[in-house]
């Protein structure tokens, strides 16, 4: 297969799996945390109206959910990608990154969260991810 359709392949898949693994750590993270009684967290609106209810508890589930997710996708385009794995994975985390700069606009959340999230769940895992790829070789 050409390298650059396999690159392309591997990214799609790495994003679709990378997503699925951040909801799926996220709606198992709801489960485990309850939200504020009376809020629906599966809407940007529910998410606006509960946030001055929450606690910090409230805000470890979505910063795992970021981060794993990030991981995850970056594990997989390191390990299948036919070359630039590097440069795939830091594109892969820059994506997963701009929808956690989105959520910031969508959803306001405490500055200190919004922080630790841009800075640690996306291209320290991507790197992390590529790390453990690479290590392993």
């Amino acid at each position: 297969m050409n390298p650059i359709v396999k690159n392309i392949l591997v990214f799609i898949a790495a994003w679709l799996v990378g997503s699925l693994s951040n909801m799926l750590v996220l709606q198992l993270g709801m489960q485990l945390v309850a939200p504020p009684e009376g809020f629906d967290l599966n809407t940007p609106e529910g998410l606006k109206a509960a946030m001055p209810l929450m606690e910090w508890k409230h805000f470890i589930t979505p910063f795992l959910s970021h981060a794993i997710g990030t991981l995850v996708g970056a594990i997989i385009l390191a390990k299948f990608a036919a070359s630039n794995a590097f440069k795939l994975v830091m594109g892969l985390s820059f994506l997963f990154f701009l929808g956690g700069l989105a959520m910031v606009f969508m959803v306001p959340s405490p500055l200190a969260f919004t922080i630790i999230d841009l800075v640690f769940a996306y291209f320290p895992m991507g790197y992390l991810g590529y790390q453990l790829v690479y290590k392993s070789k």
